[in-house]
């Protein structure tokens, strides 16, 4: 059989996975075609140029900036320490880490209540120490939104510093330089394109948080509520609103990943 013959019949593809892979894309597909179908295209300006979305998405875009700042510089080391630290108990801390991608975002904000609220194990403490109370603040949702976006960093960065050449590192150490010298100068520029893509995967998801900031920031206008907030909010009394704020988050999330491309798979 010629070789041109082998390769076509191999690209074909069966049935029996074409079907549900079309369902599947079908899934994923309709209901964001669905929101925009619905849209409100002739009023969109207007309901853009309300003080309550711009706040809500100045609020936003702050908080997650912020956040990501956060799970920059405590991640970036956390996941040097995975990668290249050997020490008892590294799967066990591994596996906290990326507790937030499946613990269901509401219990996260219980838990954060419970550590960092008035009566939490550090919150009643910072409390009658210094008068700080965070929660239902602005602080709160940058808080909430690190933690639960912190593992996308966390992990995108350790698959980073796995997969780079570890014999740069061994000849800077070999030519005297130290421990933090060759983190800053050859193991950072190393991993960089890996910690971008993190960042950006963390800030998209403190973007989107919604059930951790609600529970331990609360929804308050101009100072906890967020574009999810506000989403949610809307559906009670203005669905065209609703799908214009989803919109703008739509558009966000797929500029987001459009610029990424396949680096956040790779990472």
């Amino acid at each position: 059989m010629p070789a041109s013959r082998r390769r076509d019949r191999s690209r074909r593809v069966p049935a029996a996975l074409l079907v549900p892979a079309g369902l599947g894309l079908a899934f994923l597909v309709l209901p964001l075609a669905g929101l925009l179908i619905r849209a409100p295209w002739t009023t969109l300006p207007q309901r853009l140029a309300q003080p309550g979305v711009l706040t809500a998405l100045r609020l936003s875009m702050v908080c997650a900036t912020l956040a990501t700042l956060v799970c920059l510089v405590l991640g970036v080391p956390l996941a040097w320490l995975l990668a290249r630290v050997d020490f008892p108990g590294r799967r066990l801390v591994r596996a906290l880490v990326t507790v937030p991608l499946v613990l269901p975002p509401v219990v996260g904000g219980v838990a954060l209540l419970l550590v960092f609220g008035r009566r939490g194990l550090l919150g009643e403490w910072l409390d009658q120490t210094f008068g700080i109370t965070l929660p239902f603040t602005t602080t709160a949702v940058v808080l909430a939104e690190a933690f639960v976006a912190m593992p996308f960093l966390v992990i995108a960065v350790e698959g980073a510093l796995r997969g780079a050449d570890s014999r740069y590192e061994e000849a800077a150490a070999t030519l005297g330089a130290g421990r933090w010298t060759t983190f800053t100068h050859v193991t950072l520029p190393l991993v960089a394109p890996g910690i971008a893509a993190g960042g950006v995967l963390c800030w998209a998801r403190a973007l989107g948080e919604f059930g951790a900031t609600i529970t331990f920031a609360g929804s308050f206008p101009g100072r906890t509520r967020t574009m999810p907030l506000e989403v949610y909010l809307a559906l009670e009394t203005d669905l065209q609103a609703a799908i214009v704020l989803s919109l703008i988050l739509l558009a966000v999330s797929v500029a987001i990943l459009a610029s990424l491309r396949d680096r956040w798979i790779t990472a």
